[in-house]
């Protein structure tokens, strides 16, 4: 929390901040049009805010994009807003803000670190057992590259062509499709006829987790969820979703509890 503290005290670093707010995904030469400095500079900046967790950086051939990363912006809610009434309506405007994915970009990224293993947090996002308590979901699925999944929400199965694992490396690297969006699934969950319509007609999104070890006890995880929608509902749904789940996950996996509310969609 105090790097994230020290990292937004520079006025050129709350720009860049501003910049990915209004469009995340960007590459450094994009962001270096938005401070007069040189290119170093900037990516001495980005090195600051990276450090901090305030962004995120996802490879994308030869390019490096840069991401808002909202998981700081939920600690510091979570340390001040429970204790103090006047910073509340200010720092969950902040917080909805950096949550928020611009409707012209396809990508979602977040980044957390929890402590835990490689091993255990595979088996928080593969087994029912664990999936079930943060995120009220539960998988069938061998978790091997091409095999099919289903998904099962609130008393609803859902399977079918197009819902499958895409890559599966233990401990490292998960990726699958994201489910379809079924009549039964929208009224358990509590979404009307015409939003799901119009999220059932846009193209199959993927969600990847990259688990990164960093010292035995603490792991970097990656929530990126790509091929969306531009300017979709989906999109939208998810910018607010996942970071309550990867909590959730978070919670569960350091203290045995998930979060008081887990009712996740």
């Amino acid at each position: 929390m105090d790097d994230a503290f020290k990292a937004l005290a520079d006025p050129s670093r709350r720009l860049l901040l501003d910049a990915l707010n209004e469009r995340s995904g960007q590459t450094l030469g994009e962001l270096c049009a938005h401070l007069d400095m040189a290119r170093q500079s900037v990516s001495k900046h980005l090195a600051v805010l990276e450090a901090a967790n305030l962004i995120t950086t996802v490879r994308r051939g030869r390019e490096k994009l840069h991401y808002l990363n909202a998981a700081p912006i939920h600690e510091i809610a979570k340390r001040w807003i429970t204790r103090y009434d006047q910073p509340r309506v200010a720092l969950a405007d902040l917080k909805t803000a950096l949550e928020a994915t611009p409707t012209d970009t396809p990508s979602f990224v977040y980044t957390t670190f929890i402590k835990t293993t490689p091993e255990r947090l595979w088996q928080g996002l593969t087994d029912p057992a664990f999936t079930a308590r943060y995120w009220n979901i539960t998988f069938e699925s061998d978790w091997t590259p091409a095999a099919p999944m289903t998904w099962v929400q609130r008393g609803v199965t859902v399977a079918g062509d197009g819902q499958h694992v895409v890559e599966a490396d233990p401990y490292t690297r998960l990726a699958y499709t994201w489910h379809s969006f079924t009549p039964e699934w929208a009224q358990a969950v509590g979404i009307d006829e015409e939003r799901r319509a119009r999220v059932a007609g846009e193209r199959r999104s993927k969600v990847t987790f990259e688990i990164e070890d960093l010292d035995g006890e603490q792991v970097k995880l990656t929530v990126i969820h790509d091929d969306l929608e531009p300017g979709g509902v989906l999109a939208g749904m998810i910018s607010g979703g996942w970071p309550r789940v990867v909590a959730n996950l978070k919670t569960l996996l350091e203290t045995g509890e998930p979060l008081p509310d887990t009712r996740v969609r």
